[in-house]
């Protein structure tokens, strides 16, 4: 298939620096670099030690959306593009301490499931550079930095610096050397250069993201020619009865599991209201060909609850 073809990541001139280069800034970090160091951009990327605190990327203002002055959804309220990414972020800044405990209650721990049928099809192999964008508490990225192995590389990137150092935080203490920690927006993808990457993932994220079109534009664009792009998404239940049920679950457990365990049953109302208003799978498949992805297809998990996207950069 086309998605086996490699293509070289280009050569770009290095900058006169003593600092180590960020991962596909400008080209691949040397081997050995230990995880976390980043180049120090002009842009605000800063240098930061393993142990330390994630890098910042400074967007500039209104960059935080692909659609600024228009409005949106955030759940079912109806806000400003830049309010709707405040209110996100608020929400991953709350949950972020308790966002795999409350993953094991919500979904009785099949989420670990639906996330090996992901990885399953990602075609992950040894020595390839893989992107997981919202990559959070950093579930897939530790698989991927073991299946890719020491000649291959893993970005862990989110724009929610609570939910990255959790992440980064875990990758560490589990001794996962190739995987460096970039603070970032899926709608621009901006500290990533072009034809970067073997794999694109997000996983739970996409949702989230205020203009998907943008995102899915620029996760094509770091994507090297022969690679895949994989989407873990909840998504529209297919049979009508199950579908009721699931409601029922979701607006009313959910909020009160949040409130019991995390204190906060706002974001798990708001969890409940962004999956209604996501895509369903269908839709998403058609906005990925937009976007310039070949072979499109979708894989639905118990019962649609979930889908697995996939598609190719040719």
């Amino acid at each position: 298939m086309s998605n086996e073809n490699q293509q070289p990541t280009p050569e770009v001139e290095q900058k006169p620096s003593s600092d180590k280069v960020s991962p596909f800034l400008s080209s691949p970090l040397p081997q050995g670099t230990p995880q976390g160091q980043q180049q120090s951009l002009q842009q605000g990327l800063a240098s930061t030690p393993t142990g330390g605190s994630v890098p910042k990327y400074n967007l500039p203002r209104g960059a935080n959306t692909g659609n600024v002055g228009e409005t949106t959804h955030f759940g079912y309220q109806t806000v400003s593009s830049d309010e709707k990414a405040q209110k996100v972020a608020e929400v991953f800044h709350s949950v972020a301490s308790k966002y795999d405990i409350m993953n094991d209650l919500m979904s009785f721990g099949i989420h670990r499931l639906w996330k090996r049928f992901a990885i399953n099809m990602s075609g992950v192999r040894r020595g390839q550079q893989v992107l997981d964008i919202a990559g959070g508490t950093g579930d897939l990225a530790k698989v991927f930095s073991r299946e890719v192995g020491p000649q291959g590389h893993v970005v862990l990137s989110d724009i929610n610096e609570s939910m990255l150092n959790v992440g980064r935080d875990r990758l560490i203490d589990a001794g996962c050397t190739n995987v460096d920690f970039v603070l970032a927006n899926a709608e621009t993808l901006e500290p990533f250069a072009d034809n970067s990457f073997d794999l694109v993932t997000i996983s739970f994220g996409l949702r989230n993201v205020t203009d998907k079109d943008a995102a899915l534009q620029a996760m094509y664009r770091v994507l090297k020619p022969g690679g895949r792009l994989l989407i873990l998404e909840f998504s529209k239940p297919v049979f009508e009865p199950f579908s009721k049920l699931y409601d029922l679950y979701s607006f009313t457990a959910l909020p009160i599991m949040g409130k019991l365990v995390a204190n906060d049953s706002e974001s798990y109302k708001y969890l409940a209201e962004s999956i209604r208003m996501h895509p369903d799978q269908r839709t998403l498949k058609g906005m990925m060909e937009n976007a310039g992805f070949q072979s499109c297809d979708y894989h639905n998990l118990t019962g649609g609850i979930v889908a697995v996207h996939r598609g190719f950069k040719l």
